[in-house]
């Protein structure tokens, strides 16, 4: 056994600038001794000596929680390795970490986008009023058919009939600075749509809109490396959708639940065959009737009040237009409304002021909106008719583009 022993004070040789005073420092003792024998372990245990720690004990011999693999990684390491949350979505959370470090000058949550963010799904409540669904377009998915045919709010008014909530995605998502990343964002929709499934206990699906606009082969564009992972990947996806990986380590236990993915476009000839193959996809070309456009425009302007002879009227006058024409139609009168509005308040050079810097009582300029009627969206037909008309009779891209044939 070795004893140190401190002073009670310094040495009286001390620097100019240390204090004079000194208060007594009490000594005390370290002392090295032998191993103690398991008996004395277990006396000092039983005698409640504090002086040496207790020795850590196991949960049970056969705990899977201590078990080590053959590197001498236990299973908490390797769960949190083959996970995919990396707790940088979570941030300083109350109820997460420390409340002491949340603080509360911004709230209880620091990250004060973080359900924004989460939110992944598309509601539909802002689709108020009875629309008209056609019935073929209830069994369908892939829909492909020409623009302006009404696919994505056919389809919007389903999810709102059904409840489902999907998780939505468009074109432009399909291509990114960095290879690999559409591919990724592809999965990580795909097991959130499965995951509304599975924690909230509602239908959903993973929608791609105008699929063809980012995947389509179009005269002498490029294939980048991008466009074949998403293929791939969209073509895993129909094989095995169960099993999908975001870059995590696999688990046995990761299974994912299949949910359908619904994809939208004008022409599916332009994308990869063998994604669009029979057995991998079911197509769907979406063509309304007469009949179909009757009933979708006349539940769009019924409560304008335009009877159904009315709507019969307007669609024979301008045939052969896609659906979204007579949605136009409507906007059209709403457009010449809103211009004689401003011009009753004052002109454009004072609606900001009117808008967003009136005073604190002042009110908003009441706005009227335009009593809906046939000689007034026949003048907005017509008008569209002459805007069509002059771009194709136009076409500037002619003198631009000289090595065009006519």
């Amino acid at each position: 056994m070795a004893l140190f022993r401190l002073p009670y004070s310094f040495p009286s040789t001390l620097p100019s600038f240390f204090p004079k005073i000194l208060l007594p420092v009490p000594s005390f003792s370290i002392s090295c001794s032998s191993k103690s024998t398991p008996n004395q372990l277990k006396n000092n245990d039983d005698n409640s000596n504090t002086d040496n720690p207790k020795k850590s004990k196991r949960l049970s011999e056969q705990s899977s929680w201590e078990a080590k693999d053959s590197e001498g990684r236990d299973y908490l390491y390797r769960l949190g390795k083959e996970a995919d949350n990396m707790n940088i979505a979570v941030g300083a959370r109350a109820g997460v970490i420390d409340d002491l470090f949340t603080g509360n000058f911004l709230g209880k949550d620091s990250d004060i986008v973080f359900d924004y963010r989460q939110k992944a799904t598309r509601s539909f409540e802002y689709l108020q009023g009875d629309y008209y669904i056609a019935p073929v377009f209830l069994d369908k998915v892939g829909v492909w058919g020409g623009k302006g045919q009404g696919k994505t709010f056919q389809t919007e008014l389903i999810f709102q009939a059904m409840g489902i909530e999907p998780v939505i995605m468009s074109a432009g998502e399909l291509e990114s600075d960095r290879a690999g990343e559409p591919g990724k964002l592809i999965r990580e929709r795909y097991r959130t749509a499965s995951q509304v499934v599975q924690n909230q206990g509602k239908m959903s699906c993973l929608m791609i809109n105008d699929i063809d606009a980012g995947l389509g082969r179009f005269g002498n564009t490029q294939m980048t490396v991008n466009n074949q992972i998403v293929v791939g990947t969209l073509m895993n996806l129909s094989d095995n959708p169960t099993r999908v990986s975001i870059g995590q380590d696999w688990r046995e236990s990761d299974i994912t639940n299949r949910v359908p993915i619904i994809v939208t476009g004008n022409d599916f000839s332009t994308i990869y065959a063998p994604l669009i193959r029979d057995g991998r996809m079911e197509k769907f070309y979406w063509q309304p009737t007469k009949e179909d456009i009757l009933n979708i425009v006349h539940r769009m302007y019924e409560k304008d009040g335009i009877s159904k002879d009315e709507v019969v009227s307007i669609v024979e006058t301008f045939p052969n237009q896609a659906l979204d024409f007579y949605g136009a139609l409507r906007s059209r009168t709403y457009d010449r409304s809103i211009s004689k509005w401003i011009e009753d308040i004052g002109g454009i050079e004072i609606l900001g002021n009117k808008l967003l810097r009136r005073k604190k009582n002042e009110e908003l300029p009441v706005y009227t909106p335009p009593q809906q009627t046939v000689e007034a969206l026949l003048e907005s037909g017509y008008s569209l008719l002459r805007e069509q008309q002059l771009i194709m009779d136009t076409k500037l891209s002619k003198q631009y583009m000289k090595n065009i044939d006519d």
